[in-house]
């Protein structure tokens, strides 16, 4: 089992950067693959990019391609996701979440643990 924390949130204006966290608690951090998904006001929650158990590989949406990257620190059980030129349509409650694997998906029906949530808000 592992619990997620998401922090780093904020405000920014658009073309700006953002990096959220994920810490993880649980000796078993690094058996997981780890995805970020976000959720904006009247939408359903959607897939941002993951990685896997080893940070070895990793996936994103269209979207985001070339804009964010994720990665991970298996020694401070952490993952991060680094959002550059921002823009208002990535505004949204940014989650990080595992799944009961080492590998990732892109559906949030396969994760199992969840974080609570940071707030990402990108003003135009």
């Amino acid at each position: 089992q592992v619990q997620l924390s998401e922090s780093g949130g904020g405000l920014v204006q658009a073309g700006g950067s953002l990096r959220l966290s994920c810490a993880a608690s649980g000796r078993t951090f690094r058996a997981y693959a780890i995805g970020w998904f976000r959720q904006a006001a009247g939408k359903e929650r959607e897939f941002v990019a993951a990685i896997n158990n080893s940070g070895g590989s990793t996936i994103y949406a269209d979207s985001v391609q070339g804009r964010f990257t994720i990665s991970r620190d298996n020694a401070k059980n952490m993952v991060y996701l680094q959002m550059n030129s921002l823009k208002s349509e990535d505004t949204a409650v940014y989650y990080c979440a595992a799944p009961a694997s080492s590998y990732y998906y892109r559906t949030s029906l396969a994760y199992e643990y969840w974080g609570q949530g940071t707030q990402v808000t990108v003003s135009s």
